[in-house]
């Protein structure tokens, strides 16, 4: 059976702003940690870190036939220097799956970085780096990358890249030391898990040159990338895989005032234009589909004593997102040379944008034909902004349905695919206490269907995926002005992953849900961009289960230290309501 349905990774599950001298800025900076906890007892040795969403019957848990190291490297000075490179080459050896194998250790004092992984300019990885202690830190992420394979077995170039700029000087002397290694095995132990045959080809969408990385670096939301390309004349599908991170004035986008408060008040900060923020995507200028990403907080975020040794949702490894390009196959399949654009409505600087072009060919054909039936979008957003000097609130909401179909004649038959894709967006921004305390409350509801089917009128269905996904965010500050240019802020942050995926496929039919969420409070005593002294807790509670199981682990963590980490699994039918 040809890979009709791709599962749509709902989750494929990662700058130092001033400060005002009026008052705290009404962003949640960027800041440095301690080099050890406040209150945590002192350690001499290095203290793992983790990322507890992703459960280990996911990825293979015995070892590996066999082991590719890709590169070992020390990021210490690496600010505007070009990605390190090593060459790559492909395995000899038959295999069934790759897991990409991240390592990474550190010790010093050191902010947050953002960092990828390029194969030939297909990028594998996006992840953030932990703020280190003295007695050093390391962790490691692993990620499947079988869906790579056409590019692991033959890249074009053999080429890895990782791209992490680093400061290293008197003051910040924390070096990254990494290693990347690609671990395969000959069969998959979980074979009755739902999966789909790998892309044939794989056309990155990112940057030529290298000098400042592959990704995309746009400034602002008039500011478009684009991608020139053509695919093969017997392609019969198409997805576009997007990697997304948000830094600088927008790494707290969803807590950003509009710029008539920051004007009104004659504030310094750039942190602005709003809290609403959607990457979008076209073909030849047409619009194509869109996100609202996940709020990613980076491990030097909000209160960076919640980061240890425990990282927020997705840090280490940060979320993609695919969207189904097959309905324009009718636009692209004419041997011409086409379009793919990128942008974020209503962006600020900086966003690192870059995607992957996965294609599937006819095995049994050397040309198909295509046709767009209907392309249709509808958007809306409301604002309403209110605010006396320093205080405010600042209430948003958007939304956007999009509904795409098209046909595609090949050796499989005459198929039409369609593809509708709802967004529902909220925000609210509330300051009060004259500034000094700020209330953000968002949520993002993304419905995503997709069928596959024949006849004339569509109604004999192959198969077909609906995906459900919902991520809330709060943040609540307080802030205390001190004496000596401190300030005491009192935070607290809940925010999570929702995520159900039900389908079927042929006569399969399946399901799967992750529910994934943190909670945290705390208070720290902040000098400049430096933490003095605090104190915090933070919860993950994680849950995956499908047809054949269900995975959780809930870790408690308090100063810095774990106090539990519970896991329980069960097999059996499992649907999470």
């Amino acid at each position: 059976m040809p890979p009709f349905l791709l599962p749509l990774l709902c989750l494929s599950l990662l700058f130092s702003p001033h400060l005002l001298s009026a008052f705290p800025s009404p962003q949640p900076s960027h800041l440095l940690r301690p080099s050890s906890h406040p209150l945590a007892p002192s350690v001499s040795s290095p203290q793992q870190y983790l990322d507890p969403t992703f459960p280990s019957l996911l990825l293979p848990s015995a070892p590996p036939a066999f082991s590719i190291p890709l590169l070992s490297h020390s990021f210490a000075y690496t600010y505007n220097l070009p990605p390190f490179t090593s060459p790559y080459f492909p395995p000899s050896s038959p295999w069934s799956r790759a897991v990409l194998h991240l390592s990474v250790s550190c010790a010093g004092e050191q902010y947050d970085r953002i960092a990828a992984i390029w194969l030939d300019r297909v990028e594998l990885l996006r992840t953030s780096t932990a703020e280190p202690s003295e007695s050093g830190v390391f962790w490691s992420v692993r990620k499947e990358v079988t869906h790579y394979s056409s590019l692991l077995n033959n890249p074009p170039n053999g080429t890895i890249s990782v791209m992490l700029e680093n400061i290293v000087d008197d003051t910040f002397t924390g070096v990254y030391h990494v290693n990347v290694t690609l671990d395969f095995y000959l069969s998959d132990e979980n074979e009755n898990r739902k999966s789909t045959t790998p892309a044939d080809l794989i056309i990155p969408v990112s940057e030529e040159n290298a000098d400042t990385g592959y990704w995309f670096r746009i400034h602002n939301g008039s500011d478009v990338r684009f991608t020139q390309f053509s695919i093969p004349s017997n392609t019969f599908r198409a997805v576009l895989e997007i990697f997304v991170s948000f830094h600088g004035d927008d790494e707290f986008w969803y807590t950003n005032p509009p710029d008539s408060y920051i004007k009104n008040n004659n504030l310094t900060t750039g942190r602005g234009n709003g809290a609403f923020r959607e990457v979008f995507v076209t073909v030849d200028g047409n619009y194509a589909g869109s996100i609202v990403p996940i709020p990613v907080v980076f491990t030097g975020g909000i209160n960076p004593l919640w980061w240890a040794p425990v990282v927020a949702l997705g840090a280490f490894n940060l979320p993609t997102y695919t969207l189904e390009l097959t309905p324009f196959l009718g636009v692209l399949l004419d041997r011409k040379s086409h379009e793919i654009g990128v942008g974020v409505t209503d962006g600020i600087s900086f966003w690192l944008i870059d995607a992957n072009l996965l294609i599937w060919l006819d095995p049994n054909s050397d040309l198909t034909s295509a046709e767009v039936v209907n392309q249709a979008d509808e958007s809306f957003i409301s604002r309403e902004y209110s605010d006396l000097l320093l205080n405010g609130t600042f209430d948003i909401k958007a939304s956007r349905a999009s509904h795409f179909s098209g046909w595609v004649n090949s050796s499989f038959g005459n198929l039409t695919t369609y593809v509708s894709n709802n967004i529902e967006f909220n925000s609210l921004v509330n300051f009060t206490n004259n500034g000094k305390d700020k209330y953000v409350l968002m949520n993002t509801k993304q419905n995503i269907s997709l069928k596959i089917s024949s006849g004339e009128k569509g109604d004999d269905i192959i198969s077909q995926e609906f995906c459900e996904r919902e991520y809330p965010i709060k943040v609540v500050t307080k802030t205390v002005p001190g004496e000596h240019d401190t300030y005491t802020s009192v935070t607290s942050l809940s925010h999570a992953l929702y995520d159900k995926k039900y389908g079927q496929s042929g006569n399969e039919v399946y399901a799967n849900y992750i529910i994934d969420r943190q909670e945290a409070d705390g208070w720290m005593l902040v000098q400049d961009h430096s933490v003095l002294s605090g104190s915090a807790s933070t919860v993950q509670m994680y849950e995956y289960g499908d047809d054949d199981s269900v995975y959780s682990r809930v870790v408690q963590v308090k100063d810095g230290v774990i106090t539990s980490d519970n896991v329980t699994e069960s097999s059996g039918l499992v649907h999470s309501s």
